[in-house]
């Protein structure tokens, strides 16, 4: 027998959603139903159907937390490698991306940063990150020398307007957006073969775990990504973890 809207109780969704738990749905399917619920009976109660909603008091399945997608060192390595230096674009682009996996930023930080943002004698980058919070990350031989190679054969060509203090310029001259950074990184990946999407962030993921697989300390790889708090850099021990746990199951013989 069915039950009529203004007659649900609380009682009765949380039974709704165990139901919904046992046939095996995923969080996330359990949680976009409750939430259609909450609306659905938000609006009974504005139009004065119902007193209260039975929905307010129900929880959501907590969803688990996807782990961030992780590239091989060797993977990396093949992805620069295989960006040539002959064009401008080349060259930015090989720079571009040379600097976001040794720094580790994040998309927005690398459209941000200013021809000053590089300081070659410190060895260091200047990198602002959410919040106009600046940070210095230490950057590494390689990308310093793409950079370097970049301004000096590559932004010339592109630098139309002397003002513009952009590090990394479009065709146009004008400072690159992020769909520009992820568009260019696109084309290198499928012209790898690396499979799955990589994108800015995967780079900027890679960076952390490769750091923490060497032996660096949590707390200096947080102030290198720039985290507000120890909690959100945590998220790659937990990939540690998991890469242990699968080197585990498959190497032990009583595993």
């Amino acid at each position: 027998m069915g039950v009529a809207p203004e007659d649900v109780s609380t009682r009765q969704l949380r039974r709704y959603a165990a139901v919904l738990s046992e046939r095996d749905s995923a969080p996330t399917t359990v949680a976009r139903k409750l939430a259609a619920l909450r609306t659905f009976f938000r609006a009974l109660r504005e139009h004065g159907r119902i007193a209260q909603n039975p929905a307010d008091l129900l929880a959501s399945p907590k969803r688990p937390s996807k782990l961030p997608r992780v590239l091989k060192v060797e993977e990396i390595a093949e992805l620069l490698d295989r960006i040539p230096a002959s064009t401008p674009f080349e060259l930015r682009d090989r720079a571009m991306f040379e600097l976001a996996y040794a720094c580790g930023l994040r998309a927005e930080e690398i459209v941000k940063l200013d021809v000053g943002a590089v300081l070659f004698d410190a060895e260091e980058l200047r990198v602002e990150g959410k919040g106009s919070k600046t940070r210095l990350v230490p950057a590494g031989e390689a990308a310093l020398a793409a950079v370097a190679r970049y301004l000096e054969r590559g932004r010339p060509v592109l630098a139309d307007d002397p003002a513009v203090a952009a590090l990394f310029l479009s065709k146009s001259g004008r400072r690159l957006s992020t769909s520009d950074v992820r568009r260019r990184l696109r084309v290198w990946t499928r012209l790898v073969g690396l499979q799955g999407g990589v994108s800015p962030h995967a780079l900027r993921h890679s960076f952390a775990t490769h750091l923490l697989d060497g032996g660096a300390d949590l707390r200096a790889i947080q102030e290198m990504l720039g985290h507000a708090t120890i909690s959100t850099t945590q998220i790659y021990t937990r990939v540690e973890s998991a890469r242990l746990r699968t080197a585990y199951a498959r190497s032990h013989p009583r595993a």
